[in-house]
């Protein structure tokens, strides 16, 4: 959630190798659209920090001027207490006013964006706004799981990097709006999502971090135990549909991303880490995300 009107991040660095997409702010009431729109611009901009990242590791130059971008923003005004229903439980907001929040890896939420966009269309009669924020999107969370050359260089590349390029603060992803405690100063706007886009992606690197598995493995039916021999029996029946075509899921996904297909008696892709992380997580996934994971939460 920005606390400032919407604005196109500037070209971070004119001699750079790459240049900075600029994108206009557009408005729609077609949710497939306001969704392209937030994931076209996501990736612009995460795409463009990981490129200068990857080229000061490269050639051991650092940038002449700080490499930014900022997360996609969306947001929906409505003027009129005529379209409002307190009787809904989402999709919607409780009295007329400007409403924004950032977004971040909208692909992986693609779904549930569309949904919410539709409701709050169709329930209020308005367009939404799509452009890009002022919300400074931090290296870390633009590189994802894939951050692993932080301590290349030494202690001079860890300086070139907070020097270059934003980083996580931490005082300022916090639960403050789903809390009910958010203070949103001289900003015209009111939150629309209880989590601000940073918030997310910190939650997002944690959740991969302890289960050692990507988030998008994840399925929309979970499972928490702290038996490890309910973990066994949902290996060992996962190993079986596998061998045996799938049984409707596609793959079974282990620590490390270790996967193995439907059709496959054995592992094809991935890296079984050395140590069990703290919550291991197992996937039994379907293209619609409609499987099951289940993690050992090790309480």
């Amino acid at each position: 959630m920005t606390n400032q009107e919407t604005k196109t991040a500037k070209p971070a660095d004119s001699t750079a190798p790459y240049d900075h997409h600029h994108f206009e702010p557009i408005s729609t009431r077609d949710p497939k659209v306001a969704v392209d729109q937030l994931i076209e611009i996501y990736n612009a901009n995460t795409n463009f920090l990981c490129r200068h990242f990857e080229h000061m590791v490269a050639s051991g130059e650092e940038p002449t001027q700080r490499i930014t971008a900022c997360y996609p923003m969306l947001s929906v005004k409505v003027e009129s207490f005529e379209k409002l229903d307190s009787r809904l439980s989402f999709g919607h907001v409780s009295q007329p006013g400007l409403y924004s929040t950032t977004i971040t890896n909208p692909t992986l939420f693609r779904d549930y964006l569309t949904r919410q966009i539709e409701l709050l269309v169709k329930n209020h009669d308005v367009p939404v706004r799509v452009g890009v924020s002022d919300e400074f999107i931090p290296l870390h969370f633009a590189l994802g799981p894939k951050f692993v050359g932080h301590g290349e260089g030494g202690d001079d590349m860890l300086l070139a990097m907070r020097n270059r390029f934003d980083v996580p603060d931490l005082t300022r992803i916090n639960d403050d709006i789903v809390n009910g405690v958010h203070d949103g100063g001289e900003s015209q706007f009111t939150p629309l999502a209880p989590f601000t886009a940073p918030r997310i992606d910190y939650s997002l690197l944690r959740l991969a971090h302890y289960t050692a598995t990507d988030v998008d493995h994840f399925q929309n039916f979970v499972l928490y135990t702290n038996y490890q021999f309910y973990m066994d029996e949902f290996q060992k029946m996962a190993r079986q549909l596998m061998a045996e075509g799938g049984g409707g899921y596609d793959a079974f996904i282990e620590p490390g991303n270790v996967i193995t297909r439907a059709g496959e008696t054995e592992p094809s892709e991935g890296n079984a880490p050395v140590r069990q992380p703290q919550m291991p997580a197992y996937h039994l996934t379907r293209k619609d995300h409609a499987g099951i994971t289940m993690v050992n939460i090790g309480v």
